[in-house]
């Protein structure tokens, strides 16, 4: 009994030592990552809008004119920008566990088992996570009723976002 009740006064880091699990990721947090992370990948489409209206030039196209909207050439510029920051977010969780954004707030992208997340599940975590964006974040607020506080990506694609504890520096 004493026991169970130093564990739940002391703080969550320190709970996560104890239990041996990593307090889970709140969606505000998240919702920073994101929105941290949205600049490296206007970057990026910068880049790609760049090369296809150069391509686009070239082609012999009048420069003062812009990509027909809804045509197969712009259609193909999305798909590439969604490629690009697909490959961006993949590659950053699985080099280190964590997106540019994700760093200043301690986030980082685990198996369920707490190791090293896969290349499937981490591209399937991004589809559903895209998914469930464009439906108005509704696989993020999901965590707010679901049990183990897991997003639809989280828990499809058996990952798992957690919230490192702070270090604190040495004397």
């Amino acid at each position: 009994m004493l026991a169970r009740m130093k564990i739940s006064s002391v703080d969550g880091a320190e709970q996560a030592r104890i239990t041996g699990s990593q307090p889970r990721a709140l969606i505000g947090w998240r919702l920073l990552a994101l929105l941290y992370d949205l600049w490296p990948a206007v970057a990026l489409w910068m880049l790609a809008g760049t090369a296809f209206t150069l391509a686009y030039t070239i082609a012999g196209h009048d420069p003062r004119q812009n990509i027909a909207p809804f045509s197969a050439l712009q259609l193909l510029l999305w798909l590439v920008c969604w490629l690009l920051t697909g490959a961006y977010a993949v590659w950053s969780w699985r080099r280190g566990g964590q997106t540019l954004g994700m760093r200043p707030w301690r986030l980082r992208v685990t198996a369920g088992d707490g190791g090293r997340a896969g290349l499937r599940a981490l591209c399937l975590r991004y589809a559903i996570g895209t998914l469930s964006v464009l439906l108005g974040g509704l696989g993020f607020w999901w965590a707010w009723v679901d049990r183990g506080r897991l997003t639809w990506h989280d828990r499809i694609s058996g990952t798992r976002m957690v919230r490192e504890a702070k270090t604190r520096p040495s004397k």
